[in-house]
């Protein structure tokens, strides 16, 4: 029987996000697997993971918020932005700069943070997963490609620095950061490197939440692999759950029934048209439907019908 649900994995250093789907169809003897929000080899964290019928979910949370721990290695930039990349230019701080920096706390370290956490325009590197004419960015430059990106819109809701470490070479800055699709926290430390002159690349990189789901909740696949193996399948959740931040409508029964057979249904609220809801009868989800004016009519039209699941 083919497995349907929500998986969150804890992905592990090395392992790319396609290698965790290709690893999750052997546990889950499925090829119906597919990830949510693709986190470069490097980086560790939640990687939520749909399987079967919890697919159909998927294209619902893609734009959901996400948060990461990252440390940052200052006096030294590289063209991935990360540690896996080629050394582009190295400025480490000497004595005197590193005796200043520690007698004032940081304080420039600080200020160029704070400034890259105002940003709303952001652009992508070239070392990553966004398709240029439907090729990855990565491929084209590892083939030595010339392309063009373009920024992106971004969100940096908040950016904490918990510590700064003084290296022999160099420092190291560890820091949390809350974002919106789309931010990548590479180019969040090549931009504070650049702004203090010193250059600066990711060293380590850890999701810790995405939506509504949190990394204490994963489980690597070593751990699923093995709860598998003893007939523990509690690891597999609701996939209804990746919608739970999606505001909801109370359906009655006669209209839980017209959305269950395809048809639509009355608005009769001031609801802003073409933002998504969940219609919900008896604590199940029936559909996603949205606001919609047909001949001066406000009706809900259906995006997604569940009730048959």
């Amino acid at each position: 029987m083919t497995p349907d649900g929500l998986i969150l994995v804890d992905k592990t250093e090395g392992l790319t996000s396609f290698g965790t789907d290709i690893a999750m169809r052997k546990v889950l003897s499925t090829g119906k697997v597919g990830h949510l929000g693709t986190l470069d080899p490097f980086a560790t964290g939640l990687l939520p993971v749909f399987a079967g019928k919890g697919l159909k979910y998927l294209r619902f949370c893609d734009g959901y918020d996400k948060s990461y721990n990252c440390r940052a290695m200052f006096g030294a930039a590289t063209d991935s932005m990360d540690s896996e990349g080629e050394t582009v230019s190295e400025n480490y701080p000497d004595a005197d700069q590193m005796k200043e920096l520690e007698a004032t706390d940081f304080v420039m370290v600080r200020q160029a943070f704070a400034e890259v956490a105002k940003t709303t325009m952001q652009m992508p590197p070239k070392y990553s997963a966004k398709k240029i004419n439907g090729r990855k960015a990565y491929d084209l430059a590892r083939a030595g490609v010339e392309f063009e990106l373009k920024p992106v819109n971004i969100k940096i809701y908040s950016l904490v620095i918990n510590s700064i470490e003084p290296l022999d070479k160099g420092f190291v800055v560890d820091f949390d950061v809350s974002c919106s699709k789309g931010t990548y926290i590479r180019t969040i430390c090549d931009d504070a490197g650049r702004l203090t002159g010193f250059g600066a690349h990711a060293i380590s990189l850890r999701r810790t939440s995405c939506g509504p789901f949190k990394v204490e909740d994963a489980r690597t696949i070593d751990q699923i692999r093995e709860m598998k193996d003893k007939g523990d399948m509690s690891f597999i959740l609701p996939a209804s759950l990746a919608l739970s931040d999606m505001p909801y409508i109370d359906l009655t029964s006669r209209q839980a029934k017209d959305l269950s057979f395809g048809k639509k249904i009355d608005c009769d609220e001031d609801l802003e048209e073409g933002k998504l809801y969940r219609a919900m009868f008896d604590g199940r989800l029936i559909a996603v439907i949205y606001p919609a004016t047909e001949s001066g009519r406000k009706l809900f039209r259906i995006e997604r019908l569940f009730a048959g699941d």
